[in-house]
């Protein structure tokens, strides 16, 4: 509930009282007795709006902050104590100061005059601490739900420090292996990793990136690791994208690829991956086979992060499923990006 609708909360609220305050106050009356009715009224009006909004303003924001019996206790009975001392110091004390009459016999003892008013002071009083309760409410839910998307984007972007040094760090394993070997593919190779940070760099700052880019990243790197590959051709690529400019968030696919590479055997075979987006659903593909003896091939800082972003970012729109087998293991991921487009 917004500021806006407290307020006409608060409007409809005294509307109401009002009207039902001043309904009879100009019905006819004896002489004189029509201007005291109307001044009484008035003063009515007077105690309820103070005793509402000190209850409202001063009272329970003091008693939700002690949250202790005392301090509720205490609070009930300085607020009604208020309302009663109040009416009483106006309409007997100053009235027949001012205008000569008062509103109870002149007789009436102080404490039946507080035992009486508890029945007129109670609606001020609990509708006052009903909005007040209702507002409270509502604004704590809001914070906690601006504390969770803060930590939900703190939380994305640490993730995010994780996938840079972690790719760097793999690319980097298979340059070495090249310039080592004295291969030719060395220079190609950095070039590729070149346009790989530069993609990294820019679009790593985006909370999403067009689909398009995000499987640039993939062709870029397949492309790198080719070129340690003997066989680069069994490396089984296909791609059917309808809706290039769907939103993604970056770096998502990247590191299954990676993976597959690092743990992969590429001697005498390859891999498969597929991508597709029909019906805005995105299914990502990828099987590839284990080296020998190879264990735990699917963990790591690179998987562990999809899989946390995943939740934070596609709850209940995603469905990831890792097969491992003694001899390959399989990626199937679909995420619906329906209302991602650009």
């Amino acid at each position: 509930m917004k500021k806006k609708q407290i307020i006409l909360l608060h409007l409809l609220y005294w509307l109401f009282f009002i009207y039902y305050q001043f309904r009879f106050a100009f019905l006819p009356k004896e002489a004189g007795a029509e201007l005291q009715s109307y001044i009484l009224s008035y003063s009515f009006l007077f105690v309820n709006l103070s005793t509402f909004y000190v209850n409202y303003f001063v009272l329970m924001p003091w008693v939700y902050k002690k949250q202790r019996l005392y301090a509720i206790f205490g609070g009930i009975v300085g607020i009604f104590l208020f309302f009663s001392l109040l009416r009483y110091s106006v309409e007997e004390i100053l009235f027949p100061v001012f205008f000569g009459f008062r509103n109870y016999h002149e007789k009436t003892s102080l404490v039946y005059y507080i035992y009486d008013n508890i029945f007129f002071s109670y609606t001020a009083i609990f509708v006052a601490t009903l909005i007040w309760l209702l507002n409270n409410a509502l604004k704590t839910e809001r914070e906690k739900l601006r504390l969770i998307e803060e930590n939900k984007n703190s939380q994305l972007q640490a993730l995010k420090t994780q996938i840079n040094p972690h790719f760097i760090f793999n690319t980097l394993n298979n340059i070495y292996s090249l310039v080592y070997q004295n291969s030719d593919k060395a220079l190609p190779a950095i070039e590729e990793l070149g346009q790989l940070l530069r993609y990294s760099t820019k679009d790593l700052e985006k909370d999403f990136i067009t689909l398009d880019k995000e499987i640039g990243y993939l062709d870029s790197l397949i492309a790198l690791e080719k070129l340690r590959l003997k066989h680069p051709e069994l490396l089984n690529v296909e791609k059917k994208l309808n809706y290039p400019m769907l939103n993604i968030s970056p770096m998502l696919l990247v590191p299954f690829v990676e993976n597959a590479f690092k743990h992969g055997d590429f001697r005498n075979k390859g891999f498969e991956m597929k991508i597709s987006d029909e019906n805005k659903m995105l299914h990502f593909y990828l099987l590839n086979y284990k080296k020998e003896k190879m264990k735990d091939t699917v963990s790591g800082i690179g998987i562990e992060n999809v899989k946390k972003r995943l939740e934070i970012l596609y709850p209940n729109k995603y469905k990831l499923n890792i097969v491992e087998t003694e001899t390959d293991f399989t990626v199937d991921l679909k995420i619906d990006l329906k209302n991602e487009e650009n």
